[in-house]
C-alpha cells in the first residue's frame, strides 16, 4: 500500500488530555502532530465537569493543529476502563450464496448476530473483537473471507460500559466540535501493541499507571479477557510530597519528575536539593532518599492493591509477567519496586516513535495503531476524514477524488463497530 492513512487519537486522562495525529503507511507510524494539556473536569478517569473537560479537549486539539497547520475533524476515541465489562459472545449465520463463498456481507452479518444478546439498559456497547471464526466446524480461522462453507460462526468478546460514562464522554467530544471515527477501550488498544505476541498468548497483566487511577488489563491466548481500575495514581504521589514537604503542588510535581525515585535502597542520600515552603520565605533541604521513602510508601500501597485485584480475578499465575506503562512508570526504580512486591517478571514499556517517546503516550499511540489494524481487516483504508482545511502539504494531503473513491468503494464494508458509532452520533441529533 503506497497511500498514507491519517488518524487522530484522543486520550482523555485524569491528569492530561493527549491528541496525536499519526500517518500510517504499511504498518509504520509517523507522528506528525501532538497536543498534550493538563486536564480539568476529570477525576479518577470520570468526567465531573463537562465544560472544563470540553475546554481541555479544545486546547489539546489546538496544540496538535498548530504543529501541522491543519484542522482536526475526526478522531479515534479511547474509553476508560471504569465500569467496563467484557464477556464472551457467539454469532452464527448461514452462508446463502449459491457458490457458498464467504464475503464481507457474511462477515458483517455474523458479527451483528453476536450483538443480539440483551444488554442491560444502563450499559452501552463499545465494540466486539473477534477471537476466532469457525467455518463448518473448522476452528481458529482469522479471516474466513474467500473460503467455501455453509455455516459461519464467530467467537468474540463484547465490551460494554456504563451508559452514563460513555454519553458524558461523547457529549464532551461533540461539544468540542469533533466527529468520532471509532471507539475503543483504552487498555485494549494500548495493551495490544505494548505487549509482545508471546506475552498476549501466555497470560500477562498490562498495567497503565495514570494520574488519577491505575488500569489493569489481563491478556491471555492473544485477547483481552479482563479489566479493572484502581483509584490510585501519580497525582496521589504528588499530593503526598506536597503535604509532607509543605510545598505547593506544582513544586511537588516538579520534584517528583526531577528527583523522584521509587526504590528506597537505590536512592541517593548524598545530593541535596532545596524545596520552597508554603507560607514562609524559606527553603528546606532534602535528599533523594528522603522523598523516595514518601514515594515508595504510596507505590507499595498501589502494587498491593494490584495483587488484591489479581486474587479477586482468580489469577494463580502470570506466565507472561507484568508490563507497566503510563506517566508514573518513568520514575526511576519503579521496576525494581514492582518486582519486589509483585514477585514476578516486570517490564516497562515506552513507545518508540519520534515526538512521543514517553510512556504517557502509550494509549494514544495504541489507539491509532489499533484503528489502522481494524481498517485493514475491514477494508476501510482510504476513508479517512481525520483532517480538514489543510495547508498545501504533499506528505499528508489526501485528494478529494481519492476520498470520494474510497467512500464509494467502502459503502458496503462498514463494520458493526462503525454502525455502533453511528448510533452514538444519533444520540446528539
Amino acid at each position: 500500500m503506497n497511500q498514507s492513512e491519517l488518524y487522530v487519537s484522543l486520550d482523555i486522562g485524569s491528569s492530561s488530555i493527549k491528541v496525536l495525529i499519526g500517518e500510517m503507511n504499511d504498518d509504520s507510524l509517523h507522528v506528525i502532530g501532538v497536543g498534550n494539556v493538563k486536564s480539568n473536569g476529570i477525576r479518577k478517569g470520570t468526567i465531573v465537569d463537562i465544560d472544563a473537560t470540553v475546554q481541555s479537549i479544545k486546547k489539546a486539539v489546538n496544540e496538535a493543529e498548530r504543529m501541522i497547520g491543519m484542522s482536526i475533524n475526526e478522531i479515534v476515541l479511547g474509553i476508560p476502563a471504569n465500569m467496563a465489562n467484557i464477556q464472551n459472545v457467539k454469532g452464527v449465520v448461514a452462508v446463502n450464496r449459491e457458490d457458498r463463498e464467504i464475503t464481507d456481507g457474511d462477515l458483517e452479518r455474523v458479527i451483528e448476530s453476536a450483538q443480539v444478546m440483551s444488554i442491560p439498559p444502563e450499559r452501552e456497547l463499545i465494540n466486539i473483537a473477534p477471537k476466532q471464526f469457525i467455518v463448518d466446524h473448522l476452528e481458529e480461522i482469522k479471516d474466513p473471507r474467500g473460503m467455501i462453507g455453509t455455516r459461519l460462526e464467530l467467537d468474540g468478546i463484547m465490551m460494554t460500559t456504563s451508559k452514563t460514562i460513555l454519553h458524558n464522554v461523547l457529549r464532551c467530544v461533540e461539544r468540542a466540535g469533533l466527529q468520532i471515527r471509532e471507539i475503543y477501550l483504552q487498555p485494549l488498544a494500548g495493551g495490544h501493541f505494548a505487549l509482545t505476541e508471546d506475552e498476549k498468548n501466555h497470560g500477562t497483566a498490562y498495567i497503565d499507571i495514570g494520574g488519577g487511577s491505575t488500569t489493569i488489563a489481563i491478556f491471555n491466548e492473544g485477547h483481552l479477557i479482563n479489566t479493572s481500575v484502581i483509584p490510585v495514581g501519580g497525582d496521589h504521589i504528588t499530593k503526598d510530597l506536597s503535604i509532607v514537604l509543605k510545598t505547593p503542588t506544582e513544586q511537588a510535581e516538579m520534584i517528583k519528575l526531577k528527583y523522584g525515585h521509587a526504590f528506597y535502597d537505590d536512592a541517593s542520600d548524598d545530593e541535596l536539593f532545596e524545596v520552597p515552603v508554603i507560607g514562609a520565605d524559606m527553603k528546606e533541604q532534602y535528599s533523594q532518599r528522603y522523598i523516595a521513602e514518601i514515594i515508595g510508601v504510596r507505590l507499595e500501597e498501589l502494587f498491593e492493591l494490584v495483587l488484591e485485584e489479581f486474587y479477586r480475578l482468580g489469577l494463580q499465575d502470570l506466565p507472561g509477567g507484568v508490563v507497566i506503562t503510563g506517566g508514573v512508570s518513568k520514575l526511576e526504580g519503579l521496576g525494581q519496586l514492582a518486582r519486589h512486591i509483585l514477585q514476578t517478571r516486570v517490564r516497562l514499556y515506552t513507545p518508540d516513535y519520534i515526538g512521543v517517546r514517553e510512556p504517557q503516550y502509550t494509549t494514544a499511540v495504541g489507539l491509532i495503531r489499533y484503528a489502522y489494524k481494524e481498517d485493514l481487516f475491514y477494508g476501510k483504508i482510504g476513508s479517512s476524514h481525520a483532517l480538514a482545511h489543510s495547508v498545501p502539504n504533499e506528505t499528508v494531503a489526501v485528494s478529494k477524488k481519492q476520498k470520494q473513491t474510497a467512500q464509494t468503494t467502502n459503502e458496503h464494508k462498514d463494520s458493526p463497530m462503525t454502525k455502533a458509532k453511528r448510533f452514538f452520533d444519533k444520540f446528539f441529533e
